[in-house]
């Protein structure tokens, strides 16, 4: 039988469970939380942090954390939205070649 994984992809926290059974089991991360802040950031020596690591140092690393991710997915850059938000955010938003 195949596996079930389902993934909560949320702007703010993401949640991934699997089907044991006919029961769904959330997956609990690293530190023990059944949900991981959506955020990933990159540290000066290029280290990738995901989650809570990356919502720990974010107040210091405000360029190189990305959140709020979701809300860009599907969108053209030169969308209103788009400009919009990359006014709001600390990490810079760019044009990618696709």
């Amino acid at each position: 039988m195949a596996k079930v994984i389902g993934i909560d992809l949320g702007t703010t926290n993401s949640c991934v469970a699997v089907m044991e059974g006919k029961e769904a089991k959330v997956i609990e991360n690293s530190e023990g939380g059944r949900t991981t802040p959506s955020m990933v950031a990159f540290s000066e020596s290029k280290e990738k942090l995901v989650g809570q690591s990356a919502k720990r140092q974010a107040v210091t690393n405000p360029e190189n954390t990305l959140f709020a991710i979701k809300r860009l997915i599907g969108r053209n850059f030169s969308d209103d939205f788009v400009k919009k938000d990359s006014d709001l955010v600390p990490y810079k938003i760019v044009k990618g070649d696709n």
